[in-house]
Formats: structure tokens, C-alpha cells, sequence
């Protein structure tokens, strides 16, 4: 969102196209967008993003009207059950940040708050409670969490702590995160995991295996080509470790 938010209102405006394209292409549409706050802001965040908004006639619309959305859990209850309240109502889903994929983040999620637990082990705990009230005919919650593909080891032990909870898995590919770092986010089904890659697709072009035989202005056909070798390459590791689902 941040890509958008920064070119203002009319950056705004292309987040509003690019939802609702990918709708019509019927794709589900997942908002990195990071929110939270007090929770009078938070009913308002999840009105907008993930509901309707009321309008001056007394009808009620939508104003982005995203899948999912990630959301910090960091403000405590009032600053996510708002969120889930909206998840409930209109049939949406929420990402909650548990481990992130960025470098830094064991500087705050895995400071140890006893000898057994750290700080994400709580949110985990806490994302796997809120999430057994929207539990789907698949087995899954509405409610998933951040896990990412840059920590292998974290996403072992969280997947034991949130067996029905979805993971989000960002860092794979220009953040250092490969296949076999992300076989852990899956569980033994071989679903619960979404993956996400953004630089590795998006500027494909720039990298020495596309851009001798793209030029700039193809960046598409390369980001094609990008997302159908991750593709492979998650599929091959799912195969390795006898997790590719039946479909």
C-alpha cells in the first residue's frame, strides 16, 4: 500500500483500479497494509478496507474492498478485534503480524518474555485463539498470520502453535528466503500457506537471467516467467518433502 499511498490521491485512486481489476479477474485480493490503532481509528481502518462505509444518502458502499489485509497486533485486543468483528460481517480475512521477514524484527518479536516464551510465541497464541471463531469448512481461519520465509526455524514451531490459522509468507526470493526455508509454513495437508514475492517478480526484468533476453519495457513477460519458476520451484519442494496436496 505503501507504493500507492505515497504518489497521494491519485496513487490512492490506482490501488482502487488495481483491486478492482484483479477482482475482475477474479483473483482474491490480499492489502499489505499494516494497520492498526485505537479502536474508534482500527472500526474505521476495517470499515474501509475490509467493509462498507456509510454514506450521506443512508446507503452503505465500499470503499476498497480487499480480501484480506495485514494487520499489527501490537496495540493489544482493541487494536485487532475490530478487525475480526469486520472479518465476521463481511465474510474477509485478516493477516496478523506474528514473525516478519524483515532482519531486524528479532529485535522486538523474539525478546524472551520467560525462559520458554517470546514475544511471538504470544501473538501466535493469541492469533490462534481470536482465529477459532472463524474457522472455515476447509479448516482453516479467516484469521492467518505473518510468518516469514526468511525464518525457517520460527515457522516450524509457530506452525505447531497455529495448526488452523493461514500463514502469509513474504521474504521469499530478493529477501533471502528459498523453497525449502518456506516447506515448514505448509502443514503435512500441504495447504496453509500463501507465499509472497514481490521484488523477485516485480523487477525480474533487472535480474542477468531475464534481462538478456527482456527489455524494460517487456517487464511483464518477465514477471511472468519469475512467478511460473517460483511456482515450479515451491512445487518441486512440496513434491520433495511429500507435502503437494491432492487438489
Amino acid at each position: 500500500m505503501a507504493f500507492y499511498e505515497k504518489y497521494g490521491s491519485e496513487g490512492v485512486k490506482a490501488f482502487e483500479q488495481t483491486v478492482e481489476y484483479a477482482k475482475g479477474m477474479g483473483l482474491i485480493v490480499i492489502e499489505d497494509a499494516k494497520r492498526s490503532d485505537i479502536g474508534h481509528t482500527v472500526k474505521a481502518y476495517a470499515e474501509g478496507h475490509l467493509g462498507k462505509v456509510l454514506l450521506t444518502n443512508n446507503t452503505y458502499a465500499h470503499s476498497y474492498n480487499v480480501d484480506f489485509m495485514t494487520v499489527n497486533p501490537y496495540l493489544g485486543s482493541d487494536g485487532l478485534l475490530p478487525f475480526v468483528e469486520a472479518c465476521k460481517k463481511h465474510s474477509k480475512g485478516i493477516f496478523v503480524l506474528v514473525k516478519t521477514s524483515n532482519p531486524s524484527s528479532g529485535e522486538l518479536q523474539n525478546k524472551l518474555v520467560s525462559d520458554a516464551e517470546c514475544i511471538y510465541d504470544i501473538v501466535a497464541k493469541y492469533v490462534y485463539k481470536v482465529g477459532g471463531e472463524l474457522i472455515g469448512t476447509r479448516g482453516y481461519s479467516a484469521v492467518g498470520a505473518v510468518v516469514g520465509a526468511t525464518y525457517p526455524d520460527e515457522a516450524r514451531k509457530l506452525r505447531k502453535t497455529m495448526p488452523n490459522n493461514m500463514f502469509l509468507v513474504p521474504g521469499y526470493g530478493a529477501q533471502g528466503g528459498k523453497a525449502d526455508d518456506i516447506i515448514y509454513c505448509f502443514n503435512e495437508d500441504g495447504y496453509g500457506a500463501v507465499v509472497s514475492s514481490s521484488r523477485s517478480i516485480i523487477y525480474a526484468y533487472e535480474k542477468d537471467d531475464f534481462k538478456n533476453k527482456y527489455k524494460p519495457e517487456e517487464f511483464p513477460a518477465a514477471a511472468r516467467d519469475a512467478a511460473i519458476r517460483m511456482r515450479d520451484n515451491i512445487t518441486k519442494t512440496l513434491r520433495k518433502h511429500k507435502k503437494l496436496p491432492s487438489w
